[in-house]
């Protein structure tokens, strides 16, 4: 796991493919499993907040912000 460190959230808008949705369901649903009625409690749209934020700290998206290279592909894209 990566280094704790302080962090702020920004609501932002995230292009990911369908199955990367899919799975994240599937295992949050597994990962709670039913209740008695059969029902899943979880919040998925907060999973994959999670999912996410935790990638980008693990994967250091502060270097990567930080890399001039990357900021010509994003503005040209």
């Amino acid at each position: 796991m990566a280094e704790l460190k302080d962090t702020i959230t920004v609501r932002v808008n995230v292009e990911i493919t369908p199955e990367s949705l899919k799975t994240i369901v599937e295992n949050a649903k597994k990962s709670v499993g039913p209740n008695q009625s059969g029902v899943y409690r979880i919040d998925t749209a907060g999973k994959v907040d999670e999912m996410i934020s935790q990638f980008l700290l693990e994967k250091d998206f502060e270097s990567y912000v930080k890399d001039p290279i990357n900021w010509v592909c994003a503005v040209s894209g």
